[in-house]
């Protein structure tokens, strides 16, 4: 015995009607969160509503990449069911307060799974530790809820949630030595404990701490746990004593239930966020309320299409886009600042900001159907700069990873000022986005001092650059909205910083050093994940990474009929990619576009923005029904905590955002026959008529029963509400 798969994913029709939503219909039931849990996807499975803060599901024994999230479809071992996970990250660490309900005596470890090679038995195996398999067959989970059988323990595991409190259902055999392990000791990938503490408040309850340090390099996470019958004994076990055993003495199918609500704060915190949450014990209520939760959620486009697999898909997607950022502060407001210090902002904080990542399609998405939050998101983003002195770049649990390149909050902070999202203070938004630009770190310095990053000066300089040049642009147009000349000339100018790498003779971006010399050896096939100019790629893909400033690179090639002959070429060059130290991430690939990692995600409109919308059309086409399906691996890279998917609901309506804190949203190719948005205005409705996968190309547009001859739409005239028609035909029309 190995381990137990997944059940295949049935491929007929969804019991609801397949062509669309009539509003009866929960939108819930097109979701699986399954999608992504397999090849690199990396997504979450378990129970959480929201952007909540408390993701409750199942840990794995492997601490590898592919188990960021502690979960893969290819791996049935639990260690435990944990309060805190990822998703779609590639990194790995949270994996906070575990719970395993066991029965008899067991090893308090993470254990080992039996290895082939050593002829090791599955009992001896399960000597090394508390792990169990878990029955995947008989594994159910949707929006909001997990279920699975414990297969060494007997043990049947339920769980659901409320934002900060998870609630966990567990129906035990008959037997004199039934427990539920708290486990302080384990996390995942690249977390360990530095501190943890228990201690009993009543007969019923135990609460305590988890300080850990990992990706998050000073996590502290606070817990409150309370049991539906009092324990016989809490005893704590272990060499370090980090997993408190709760006894009982249990009959058969008896349930015994444990709700864990957490805080960055406090005991007290946790303790009141539980109070105000979940006083209660109705599991089928709190279930139902997670579930009515995504269903609100979800029901902010409501979409339509005649194969019942794109909704699957689609919803999923959607679904993804609403794990990440989580909630970060307590019922009254506090939250735990990235200067280690008790703040209150007076509204909801979050944390886990993947900013890389999502600031190209994730949060564009969120100004369109979730305004409110996102001003929260960016809200956040400026005190997280009053307290370490910059934006946030990869910030999670109150701690500054620093993780990835650029300056990726400018983007996001520039979108709200530029769109004008109500409750943010533009002016100090700006002042935070323009320090965070002059600092010197990150080798921002040496980038004033010589025009572009030098190789020399930081590990993938080319890539460094040229995010910050990204982040410069949105800063420029962030200026000219507010009318501050000075800054957007400035900004402007830095923001083709990446001209410096455009070597005419391979028409690449190449490395350069700072006596002006290129690097060599160059091939632009190379990749190297660890020591390299690029970061998660090579010159094929950075050569386009200028979303800013399209009008720049046609000057660089003399013209649009040259700048397209040369795009063509990223489609049509070899897949392979060379060197021996490769980044995994670089998968989903098109020739050399590459899907799986976010530098590629607006080239493929970069056709319409010169002219020729019919090759996007043929390409979005391609992406949307060949790289991503409804199978555990339906997601062609690290789902990235919202941004592949988010890639999917914009192309699947039509409509993607290239340009940071543009506002203007390119024609692609909807795959949707209906999409209605629920947007400030009211609602927003994209109809594409004659749709079909030979009627790919937009023949025709009108706006509100007016004809529409620009081929992309303004945010503005999207939150105002209105109807946008794409009449679609099997011919390449010109625009």
């Amino acid at each position: 015995m190995k381990t137990l798969r997944i059940a295949a994913i049935a491929a007929a029709c969804l019991a609801a009607a397949c062509s669309g939503n009539d509003g009866a219909v929960s939108l819930s039931s097109y979701v699986d969160p399954r999608i992504g849990s397999g090849e690199h996807g990396h997504v979450f499975v378990g129970a959480g509503v929201p952007f909540g803060m408390v993701n409750l599901g199942p840990t794995s024994i492997p601490q590898t990449w592919d188990w960021c999230s502690g979960y893969h479809e290819s791996d049935s071992t639990v260690i435990g069911f944990s309060h805190t996970h990822l998703s779609g990250t590639g990194i790995g660490d949270l994996f906070d307060v575990t719970l395993m309900p066991v029965v008899g005596e067991v090893a308090y470890s993470r254990g080992a799974e039996p290895s082939s090679d050593a002829g090791a038995s599955v009992e001896e195996a399960q000597a090394t530790g508390m792990w169990s398999y878990a029955d995947r067959t008989r594994e159910v989970v949707r929006p909001g809820y997990y279920r699975v059988p414990l297969l060494r323990y007997g043990v049947d595991a339920e769980m659901t949630v409320t934002k900060r409190v998870g609630l966990s259902r567990y129906t035990f055999p008959a037997s004199d030595s039934s427990a539920v392990v708290i486990d302080l000791e384990n996390g995942g990938c690249w977390d360990s404990p530095a501190e943890t503490g228990f201690k009993v408040v009543s007969p019923t309850a135990v609460e305590g701490y988890r300080f850990s340090r990992g990706w998050a390099k000073d996590q502290k996470v606070f817990f409150h746990a309370e049991f539906s019958r009092p324990f016989d004994s809490f005893v704590l076990k272990g060499e370090s004593g980090r997993y408190g055993r709760a006894c009982f003495k249990t009959g058969e199918g008896e349930r015994i239930m444990v709700k864990v609500s957490l805080s960055a704060v406090s005991e007290q915190g946790a303790r009141a966020n539980m109070e105000a949450e979940l006083p209660g014990w109705d599991f089928e209520a709190t279930a139902e309320a997670a579930l009515k939760a995504w269903d609100s959620e979800l029901s902010r486009i409501k979409a339509q299409a005649s194969d019942p697999v794109t909704l699957k898909v689609f919803y999923t997607s959607l679904f993804h886009t609403m794990i990440h950022p989580t909630l970060f502060s307590d019922v009254n407001g506090d939250y735990r600042g990235a200067d280690g210090q008790v703040h209150n902002a007076g509204r909801d904080t979050y944390t886990v900001f993947s900013l890389w990542d999502v600031y190209r399609a994730n949060m564009p998405l969120m100004t369109i159907i979730d305004p409110e939050r996102y001003s929260d998101f960016v809200n956040t983003m400026v005190s997280i700069f009053d307290e370490q002195g910059k934006l946030p770049v990869w910030h999670l649990w109150g701690c500054e990873t620093d993780c990835m390149v650029g300056n990726p909050a400018i983007p996001v902070v520039a979108d709200a000022i530029v769109k004008d999202i109500p409750g943010v203070d533009k002016e100090k938004a700006f002042e935070a986005m323009k320090a965070t630009a002059m600092l010197d770190d990150r080798g921002q310095g040496e980038r004033r001092k010589y025009g572009y990053m030098p190789a020399e000066t930081i590990h993938g300089a080319l890539a460094e650059d040229m995010e910050c040049a990204i982040a410069d642009g949105a800063l420029a147009t962030a200026a000219r909205f507010l009318g501050k000349q000075e800054d957007e000339e400035y900004f402007t100018r830095s923001s083709h910083s990446y001209r410096n790498y455009f070597d005419p003779g391979t028409l690449f971006m190449r490395g350069k050093y700072a006596d002006g010399s290129w690097v060599e050896p160059f091939n632009p096939y190379y990749s190297n994940h660890s020591v390299s100019v690029y970061v998660e790629g090579n010159a094929w893909q950075y050569t386009w990474l200028a979303p800013q400033d399209l009008d720049g690179l046609v000057q660089l090639y003399g013209s649009r009929e040259k700048t397209v002959e040369r795009l063509d070429s990223l489609f049509a060059a070899s897949s392979r990619i060379d060197g021996e130290h490769a980044s995994s991430d670089m998968t989903g690939l098109v020739g050399q576009y590459v899907h799986g990692n976010e530098p590629s995600h607006h080239i493929i409109y970069f056709y319409t923005m010169l002219g020729q919308p019919w090759k996007t059309a043929d390409l979005v086409r391609q992406v949307l029904t060949t790289l991503y399906d409804a199978t555990p691996s339906g997601i062609a890279g690290n789902e990235d905590a919202g941004q592949m998917s988010a890639w999917y609901v914009l192309s699947a309506m039509g409509l993607y955002q290239v340009e940071p804190a543009g506002a203007r949203y390119w024609f692609g190719s909807p795959i949707l026959d209906k999409a209605e948005i629920a947007v400030p205005g009211g609602r927003f409705t994209i109809i594409a008529k004659d749709n079909s996968p030979s009627n790919k190309y937009i023949k025709k547009v009108t706006l509100n029963g007016k004809p529409y001859d620009k081929w992309f739409i303004d945010y503005s005239d999207i939150v105002k509400g209105g109807e946008l028609v794409f009449e679609m035909c099997d011919k390449q029309c010109e625009l």
